[in-house]
């Protein structure tokens, strides 16, 4: 079976997401295809997929405009094939936090009306050799405040790999007859 996953990344944590995904999927005998969107110069033929994961970074309470227009002008090819919508965020990785998670991937949902048979969180990284002064402000003030965490000790990963693992394998097992809403 092909697994086409197609993600759009800011920062790099998605692309690695998106490659390691791919991985675990090859190992457990699954044929996979990854497309960056932010690379798209038109539409894509889904054809030969049987699903799809979908995967993409918040940024500035939103996903990536390339991401939600791949949605969106593949909604209908994406509707026949079992989905999964994979929304990587530094909100995610903490409790406190996955309420607002949960709104910017609804949110985009709504934008894009499209309704995957699966969604989950995945907590993103932190990468401040990728920020400028108002990024790095933004991140130890804002995203990260009341945490002892500080942008300015380098790049850390919030990412829980074995989780991400089960999560993708549980969607991706043929057999498995578990609710997928489960996985929301």
């Amino acid at each position: 079976m092909t697994v086409l996953i197609a993600f759009a990344t800011v920062e790099g944590q998605t692309a690695k997401i998106a490659r390691f995904i791919s991985n675990i999927a090859k190992e457990a005998g699954y044929y996979t295809r990854l497309i960056n969107t932010d690379e798209l110069s038109g539409p894509v033929s889904l054809d030969g997929a049987k699903r799809v994961i979908l995967l993409a970074p918040v940024h500035e309470r939103r996903h990536p405009g390339t991401f939600e227009a791949f949605i969106t002008s593949h909604k209908d090819e994406l509707a026949i094939r079992k989905s999964l919508v994979l929304s990587v965020s530094l909100k995610a990785a903490f409790a406190s936090g996955h309420e607002e998670a949960h709104d910017y991937l609804n949110e985009m949902l709504l934008r894009t009306n499209f309704k995957p048979d699966a969604t989950a969180l995945v907590a993103g990284a932190v990468r401040p050799e990728n920020y400028g002064y108002f990024e790095k402000e933004i991140v130890q003030h804002v995203v990260l405040l009341g945490r002892n965490i500080d942008p300015r000790d380098g790049a850390r990963e919030f990412t829980d790999w074995d989780e991400l693992a089960s999560v993708v394998m549980t969607f991706l097992d043929e057999n498995d007859q578990a609710d997928l809403t489960s996985l929301k």
